[in-house]
């Protein structure tokens, strides 16, 4: 078997039909689907049963709910691919998607392969969103700088299954697990390969996300915590710093700090301030030497000026802007 395809299911039964439709008429063949049901209260399994009936290549697994992440950790115990692909249950893909990231992966034995992703708004338009992986990567070092820029999603790439022989799954129980999940990966990457076309149809659905409170909010913050102790338990910290440095505070004082915003909850907003602030402070108190930022632009410049004046000017932006 040269593929694994593993979709976690819960809640998608508007959506399951063209996901798995769209794997099904791959021009690639020598594949298997692990769908996981995740305990999903909707029609979802019938569905399932459906296509297990006509497509001998799909295998469910039902288990009580635990997540995303605890699915796919799922998928991956009875995987038999050489290669392993995650793909989200309410997303589709392209037809040629496996047939051209197989023939990359085996082209030079490539641990990871990315390719680029299409956003699709309920519009009806698109846009076309870079793995930021540009060319393929062999040396430590460019590996490495790639840290800082790799889109973090598990879904546009394959893995080569040698990966998950080191132990690292996807942590059970937190939110934003996909970034912590490629970090904690990195140390065991040697060579990644990359095909500039958008095979994953990423679909956005902004009506069934609502802002209200949630503690787990918070676990960028732990996850985090978590990629760093992993560096550290490996003696890697020192290999990696200028790396993990950059990323910790691109993802903390600016994707968590806009995430934040949007809850439109000041006290909860400053409460995340603190925590990212109190963090970066502990850990890389002099992350303004770092190399990264000289060439990361404006995104750059609004890292090394951030301070409670800038991340309320955020806030002010981001609740102005959702009206």
């Amino acid at each position: 078997m040269k593929l694994s395809v593993i979709i976690p299911v819960y809640n998608t039964e508007r959506y399951l039909r063209k996901c798995l439709d769209s794997i099904l008429v791959q021009t690639f063949t020598d594949y298997e689907i692990i769908i996981v049901n995740d305990a999903s209260p909707d029609q979802s399994q019938v569905i399932i049963d459906e296509y297990m009936q006509v497509h001998s290549c799909i295998t469910c697994i039902k288990k009580p709910n635990g997540g995303i992440s605890d699915a796919r950790n799922a998928g991956l115990k009875i995987a038999g691919g050489e290669y392993i692909s995650f793909i989200d249950s309410d997303d589709y893909i392209r037809e040629d998607m496996f047939e051209k990231m197989i023939k990359k992966a085996e082209s030079e034995d490539f641990d990871l392969v990315c390719c680029d992703m299409d956003y699709i708004f309920e519009d009806g338009k698109t846009k076309t969103v870079s793995s930021h992986i540009e060319s393929d990567l062999h040396d430590f070092e460019a590996i490495k700088e790639s840290m800082t820029r790799i889109y973090p999603a598990p879904w546009n790439k394959i893995y080569h299954r040698r990966l998950f022989d080191h132990g690292v799954r996807f942590t059970k129980g937190v939110w934003y697990e996909d970034m912590e999940f490629i970090y904690r990966l990195y140390p065991y990457i040697k060579s990644i390969g990359t095909v500039k076309e958008p095979f994953n149809q990423y679909v956005q659905h902004p009506g069934a996300i609502t802002y209200t409170y949630d503690e787990r909010l918070f676990d960028y913050i732990k996850n985090w915590q978590h990629i760093l102790s992993d560096y550290e338990k490996l003696g890697l910290m020192a290999s990696y710093h200028d790396e993990l440095e950059f990323s910790c505070v691109r993802y903390l004082y600016a994707t968590f700090i806009k995430r934040a915003a949007n809850y439109s909850d000041k006290k909860l907003f400053d409460q995340a301030v603190d925590k990212a602030m109190a963090m970066i402070h502990e850990r890389f108190p002099d992350y303004k030497k770092n190399k990264y930022f000289k060439g990361a632009g404006l995104k750059g410049l609004y890292l090394l000026t951030f301070n409670r004046l800038t991340a309320n000017l955020v806030y002010y932006k981001t609740v102005n802007k959702l009206g």
